[in-house]
């Protein structure tokens, strides 16, 4: 094969990888940005020296 047709099936390639994954509904690149379960979210909050998470989602609103 010479060089072009080498770089276009790479290229084909890559495009049908990244066709597929995309159909599976979640990008793979989303995943870090979410926050994780509530128990993830509550370490996190306490390390970090803040208040735990059910303190801060009952803190956000007024009770009524």
């Amino acid at each position: 094969m010479s060089k072009p047709d080498l770089a276009t099936l790479r290229m084909a390639a890559i495009a049908a990888v990244l066709a597929e994954v995309m159909q599976q509904g979640e990008d793979a690149g989303q995943v870090a940005r979410k926050p994780g379960l509530a128990w993830s979210q509550d370490h996190r909050r306490m390390n970090t020296g803040q208040s735990g998470l059910m303190h801060h989602r009952a803190s956000r609103s007024p009770w009524k």
